[in-house]
């Protein structure tokens, strides 16, 4: 449009063309700005699961030139085969331990905490290194620690008359050994977002709450802390859950899938298809059904989180 056309323009033309002029600048600039975000989600998120996909549908196997596309046939193999059933079975039992006792244990440290006037930087610091350590080094400390003749977990329980089992050694108690050095490591996250759940609190909730006559701490912990924490609560038992499902570190470095499969976890599973066996096609299957578990536990997150906005 030229000068001499939008001078002969009426004043609200020419305003709503100023406006539009503006909205198209801000959206390129939104878009110069989101550009770097956007190649890196690409390039580093969804192409990778799009060949991810790509391979679960052929028998592609490292060393070997040539590879054919055989559809479904990966995933078919994958419901019939026993390691594989194992380690979901296994996955979920890991699971159902560590998120309820992490979840549980991390709100009642930061409660403990919260109610603590002197001393909170330094119990916040204790009950989050876990979080800080690297398991690697952490390895050889839980297998002193839970060793059958030498360590102090089995000596102590000797003092009381109770016979410790071979923790990490045998199938009945290497899942639960492991899951309580999952609740181990996962706790100090759930306290500091429990911690930030009960600062966003007003404090004029627990006066009205006591004016009302919730006189104990556990009543007002029922009738103000319990439902304020809810959408905190929600998304701790969510990253909680996803943590648990992705358990590799302690498998790997304490157990390797033993004794005979008992602590085989589906990340597992998926590194010795893919880096030990070298089948990539079907290990590529394993990580959809990974992904596809993943994906809809954040779904219902966000159906369930939805839900509660539109109640409230």
């Amino acid at each position: 449009m030229t000068a001499a056309t939008a001078q002969n323009l009426p004043g609200h033309s020419l305003a709503r063309l100023a406006a539009e002029r503006a909205a198209k600048q801000e959206a390129l600039t939104a878009w110069k700005l989101a550009a770097p975000a956007v190649v890196l989600i690409v390039g580093l998120v969804l192409l990778p699961t799009v060949a991810v996909v790509v391979f679960s549908m052929t028998n592609f196997e490292l060393g070997y030139d040539d590879f054919q596309f055989i559809g479904f046939d990966n995933y078919v193999e994958l419901f019939g085969d026993r390691t594989f059933l194992i380690s979901l079975k296994n996955t979920a039992i890991y699971t159902a331990i560590v998120t309820p006792l992490s979840v549980l244990i991390g709100l009642g440290i930061a409660l403990l905490i919260e109610s603590e006037t002197r001393g909170r930087a330094f119990f916040r610091t204790v009950y989050f290194l876990p979080v800080a350590s690297l398991l690697v080094a952490m390895a050889t400390v839980f297998q002193y620690l839970l060793h059958p003749t030498l360590g102090p977990v089995n000596a102590l329980l000797a003092l009381v008359g109770i016979p410790g089992p071979n923790w990490l050694g045998s199938s009945q108690t290497v899942l639960i050994s492991l899951a309580i050095i999952g609740v181990w490591q996962s706790v100090g996250f759930n306290m500091v977002l429990f911690l930030a759940g009960l600062t966003a609190i007003p404090r004029e909730l627990y006066a009205a709450a006591e004016v009302d006559g919730a006189k104990s701490g556990f009543e007002r912990f029922r009738l103000v802390t319990w439902p304020m924490l809810g959408p905190t609560t929600l998304f701790v038992t969510t990253i909680s859950i996803i943590n648990a499902v992705k358990v590799f570190e302690t498998v790997k470095f304490l157990t390797e899938g033993g004794p005979n499969k008992s602590s085989e976890v589906l990340l597992w599973t998926i590194y010795q298809e893919g880096f030990v066996y070298l089948r990539v096609g079907y290990a590529s299957a394993m990580t959809v059904i990974f992904l596809g578990v993943l994906i809809v536990l954040m779904f219902l997150q966000y159906r369930v989180l939805d839900r509660r906005v539109h109640y409230t």
